[in-house]
């Protein structure tokens, strides 16, 4: 670890934070999909300690194996929705820091403007995580 996560040493960040995942939260998002979500995220971003997060939070709610250990490969099996693979690949493609009109319209299809607001903000916080993480070194302690 090269210093403490910067959440932890800035007064009111951790707080702006979990008020910014509560309010992606309150837009009425499945709890579980956005799991999965940050699950994602973090596997594309490499963030050990935000995958070990969220894989213990998927199973701590019961979500089946098979949706948790799938979610790199979520195009090729079908155990998603095709409202949760619209979600998957907004993720990705806003962890790439562009959104195709294909990718956007298709999660149109799927959410209400507020709930795709939800998921952005969600994506949008998981990434700040991941790279907080990353780039501080935090690690997942055994």
């Amino acid at each position: 670890m090269r210093i403490a996560n910067p959440v932890m040493s800035v007064p009111g960040a951790m707080q702006a934070m979990l008020d910014l995942s509560r309010a992606a939260a309150a837009t009425g998002l499945d709890e579980s999909l956005v799991e999965l979500i940050c699950l994602r995220v973090s596997i594309m971003n490499g963030c050990g300690t935000c995958i070990d997060y969220h894989t213990k939070l998927l199973r701590k709610a019961d979500v089946p194996d098979e949706r948790v250990y799938a979610v790199a490969g979520w195009r090729d099996v079908p155990y998603y929705t095709d409202a949760e693979k619209a979600a998957f690949a907004l993720a990705e493609e806003m962890t790439h820091v562009h959104v195709s009109d294909d990718v956007w319209n298709e999660a149109a299809k799927h959410w209400s403007e507020q709930e795709l607001a939800g998921l952005m903000l969600a994506i949008c916080a998981i990434n700040t995580w991941n790279r907080l993480n990353v780039a501080s070194q935090q690690r997942v302690s055994a």
